[in-house]
Formats: structure tokens, C-alpha cells, sequence
């Protein structure tokens, strides 16, 4: 009797059509330094938690929900593969996403080129993934070290200073950012010279050894790329010493506001960054992801927050218009895609090296009300500063 009951349910269900049928999940997976950077990556999973429901909520892609498989990869390159091989081998995700480590970036995207599986790295900035160690699996979204520090050095060639130093992380993001920096300043002002270079090993800053070699070179401006923990100790050194005043100070990624919160009332006013100046930006698309984070999580959005928010409106983008999930389509498909609505308006992804066209908001840094601001920004759009084709030609395998 069991039996029959049982066979009688099997048949039932596969005699049921189509639509009767719960289609299974698209399921992603993620990979991101989860453990070694609360800081940036609790946003930015707080902000894909937001989009995947937003998109699960209105039915899904293709019908299908979105699942996201997230993996610490504890800011290791080798632990990043294992969690990948993980996700693709046991936990059958059709797709990879994630990273913020430059050099964690890397590894994922090899990985994926080894695979031949579709990865979207949403975070890390290295130049590298896209030219050098660029590959047809391989797509990002934020935008490059290139791009940021282009935009940077155009507003640094303005500037009378010309004897200039360099600190910045000794790692892949640090010796990427300084090396696209010096060369685009260079190019824009031939009169320049970089006196001094400081390379302090990631999370593990000498402040006050840095600060006096920078020093000991007497430069006119200083190019940062220092963040997190590092910064907030390079700061407090310089501030005690007064290291740069009377220095213009150029610095990438400082005015986000994982890293200008622990800043507190120490914030050097006055220094041209990058960053994300949520809540004085004024789009009905920004005003409706602000409400619906704040609602959510009860506390103000990250970078990472818009990151992870925009990265997941992505992936739902290319699955859509390639209409599966097959590795060679979801390629197609995200090679030219545009994305019409998001936080800071359309953006696309190039067919050229597969680097979206996503700008930052560049401006001033400024103390209100005991915490760290920018002031006079504006919103630069990535299409501007994307490295030219003849770039990309002799710096990405064909």
C-alpha cells in the first residue's frame, strides 16, 4: 500500500505541467574576505542580502529565485580557491562572484578561467584582472585603479605642487595604484618628480617610521592609498607630527565611509578623495536604495553596501538577457550590457576587457558634527576614464 501511495505521488508529480513545478534556484557563489575585513564586507553583504530579496520578491530571474552561496576567504588567495572549488564542485552554483583583495581577486579570476565558470569580481581594483590577467570569464564592476587614479591625477596636475611622494600598501591594490598614478600625473605634468615612495606591508603599518621618511623628502603633495586600520594609524601620526600641512594630499578611497568613521574628529579636512557621500546625494534612484537600506539594517550604507546592492542588480541583468545561466552565454550577454536603473544611474559593462563603466564620487574631506564628511563632490563617470583601446591591446592577452 506504501508503495502504490508513493508511485501514485511520483506520477502525479511528473504528469503536472510546467508552471505547476518549482523551478530550483539560480544559485550564486560568493567568495569575499568576509572574516579579515569586517569593516568593508559587512556592508557589502548587508547590500546584495537587499538586492537578492528585492529581485526574489518581484518573482525572481527567469522565473527562478536567486540564491547566494557566500565563503570567507579569510584574505588569502590559496583559501579563496578552496572555497570556490567548494561551491562549484559540491554546492553546484552556476556562477562565482565576490572578492575585494586585489590579489584574492586574481586568484578567483584564474580560478574561473581555469574552470571555465562565469566571475563577476565585484570589488577589488587592481588593474591586473582586466589587462594583464585579464580573461573571457572574468568581468568587474567597480571601477579600476586605472580609472580612480586617472581622475585623481587630473585634479592633482592642477595643483602647483611638484615634488610629490607616495604612500601606499605593499601589495597588489598599492603597487597598482602608485604605479597608475605616477603615470598619469606624469603624463599630464612632465615637470613633476616623486621624491619619496613609502611601502608599508598591508595591516601592518610603522606610522611613524612612514611618516618620517615621507617627511625627510620634503614634498609639496603626497599621494595616498593606505586605508582601513593603516590609515587611521597613518593619520594620527601625521596629525601629531603636522606632517601635512602645507602638503596637498591626494588619497584613494578615504573618503568612504567604513574608512572616515574610524577616523572620528581626526579627519585631515582639506584632502581630495574618493569616496561615497550617501547622505547628501539627491537621485530619486539613490533616495529609494538609502530608504530601503535604512529601513532594513537601521544604519547608513557603505561603499560596500552600494557595491554588493549594484553588483547583485548585475548579475540578474546578464541572466536575463542571456535567458540561462551556460557559462558561453552569460559571456554574450554581459559583454555591452546596460544597466539603466541603478543607485548612481545607468552604467554598462565593455566587451573591450569586461570592466564596467561604474565612476566614483570625487571631493573634498571636511569634519560636521564630530565625523568625517566630503564636501564639493561630484559624481565622475567610470565611461570617462576607462583605459584606451590601445592600452588594453598591449596589456591584455588576446
Amino acid at each position: 500500500m506504501h508503495r502504490r501511495v508513493v508511485l501514485l505521488l511520483l506520477c502525479t508529480l511528473l504528469a503536472a505541467p510546467d508552471g505547476a513545478r518549482a523551478e530550483p534556484p539560480i544559485r550564486i557563489g560568493d567568495v569575499s574576505s568576509y572574516s579579515a575585513l569586517p569593516v568593508g564586507t559587512r556592508g557589502y553583504r548587508q547590500g546584495w542580502e537587499l538586492a537578492r530579496d528585492q529581485i526574489n520578491a518581484r518573482g525572481g530571474v527567469l522565473g527562478r529565485k536567486m540564491e547566494i552561496v557566500a565563503r570567507d576567504d579569510a584574505g588569502k588567495p590559496v583559501d579563496a580557491i578552496t572555497q570556490a572549488v567548494q561551491l562549484v564542485e559540491s554546492e553546484r552554483v552556476d556562477l562565482l562572484t565576490g572578492g575585494i583583495l586585489s590579489h584574492v581577486g586574481l586568484a578567483l579570476a584564474d580560478f574561473a578561467n581555469q574552470k571555465k565558470i562565469y566571475f563577476l569580481a565585484s570589488q577589488p581594483l587592481t588593474d591586473a584582472l582586466i589587462l594583464e590577467k585579464g580573461n573571457r570569464y572574468t568581468f568587474r564592476l567597480r571601477p579600476s585603479t586605472f580609472t580612480q587614479t586617472a581622475i585623481l591625477a587630473r585634479e592633482a596636475a592642477k595643483m602647483p605642487a611638484k615634488r610629490w611622494a607616495t604612500i601606499a600598501p605593499n601589495y597588489e591594490f598599492g603597487q597598482s595604484a602608485v604605479a597608475s598614478f605616477k603615470a598619469e600625473l606624469t603624463r599630464l605634468r612632465p615637470d613633476v618628480e616623486f621624491v619619496n615612495s613609502q611601502w608599508p606591508p598591508l595591516g601592518k603599518i610603522d606610522a611613524g617610521a612612514t611618516v618620517l621618511a615621507m617627511m625627510s623628502a620634503q614634498p609639496d603633495a603626497v599621494f595616498n592609498a593606505t586605508f582601513g586600520p593603516d590609515l587611521v594609524k597613518l593619520v594620527r601620526e601625521a596629525n601629531t607630527r603636522h606632517a601635512f600641512e602645507g602638503r596637498s594630499v591626494v588619497s584613494l578611497m578615504t573618503g568612504e565611509p567604513e574608512y572616515l568613521a574610524p577616523l572620528k574628529d581626526e579627519v585631515p579636512s582639506g584632502w581630495l578623495v574618493t569616496g561615497y557621500p550617501w547622505d547628501t546625494i539627491r537621485t530619486p534612484e539613490h533616495d529609494a536604495f538609502l530608504k530601503a537600506y535604512q529601513e532594513r539594517f537601521k544604519e547608513p550604507p557603505t561603499i560596500g553596501a552600494l557595491i554588493g546592492y549594484i553588483n547583485t542588480l548585475a548579475l540578474a541583468a546578464a541572466i536575463d538577457k542571456a535567458g540561462t545561466t551556460r557559462t558561453d552565454d552569460l559571456i554574450k550577454a554581459t559583454e555591452g550590457l546596460r544597466i539603466e536603473s541603478t543607485p548612481v544611474g545607468p552604467i554598462a559593462f565593455r566587451a573591450l576587457d569586461h570592466q564596467s563603466t561604474l565612476g566614483v564620487y570625487l571631493g573634498r574631506l571636511a569634519l560636521k558634527d564630530g565625523r568625517g564628511v566630503m564636501v564639493d563632490w561630484r559624481y565622475v563617470d567610470g565611461k570617462d576614464y576607462q583605459a584606451p583601446d590601445n592600452v588594453v591591446a598591449a596589456r591584455r592577452p588576446q
